[in-house]
């Protein structure tokens, strides 16, 4: 849900106009609205760059994942894995652009220990993964960028850590 979305419907539930703070979040929303988008543009443009890092990064860590019996063992697994980072790059791209984390933990984090449970996933290697993510696309992104970008990893990394 949009940050617009949230003010809007909280204050129709409440039967009340949207307060100055709620206000204020809006217009600081839209004050930076085309900096979310070129940091957006960035993690579409960049996605191969960043998953390519991202995974050199977190089999460094988890060797064994690679190895024969591993997870990510064999070009079809490891495409897998690598299908998931893309997934979480967008998740975090959608949360930039709504200026919001109810849609991550919607759609990134409700539900996803027990699926990779169930798949025999190890949730310490995805949170890994995500970590090698995060600081994979940090690489392409200012200082003021990732710092709006920073949050939404963690809320991730979080949600998987709990």
């Amino acid at each position: 849900m949009s940050v617009v979305t949230r003010v809007i419907l909280d204050a129709d539930n409440e039967l009340r106009y949207p307060t100055i703070g709620e206000l204020q979040g809006l217009q600081n929303y839209f004050s930076n609205s085309n900096e979310r988008i070129n940091i957006s543009c960035i993690l579409r443009d960049k996605q191969q760059d960043i998953i390519r890092l991202a995974s050199k990064a977190v089999f460094q860590i988890h060797p064994e994942y690679i190895a024969p019996g591993g997870n990510a063992e064999g070009a079809r697994k490891r495409s897998l894995c690598l299908r998931d980072y893309g997934w979480y790059l967008r998740l975090v791209s959608y949360g930039v652009l709504s200026g919001d984390k109810q849609f991550i933990e919607t759609l990134g984090i409700i539900g996803v220990k027990e699926m990779y449970n169930s798949l025999g996933v190890p949730i310490l290697g995805m949170v890994d993964s995500i970590e090698c993510l995060k600081n994979a696309s940090l690489e392409f992104l200012s200082d003021t960028q990732a710092n709006c970008v920073i949050p939404y990893f963690n809320f991730i990394i979080k949600g998987m850590s709990n």
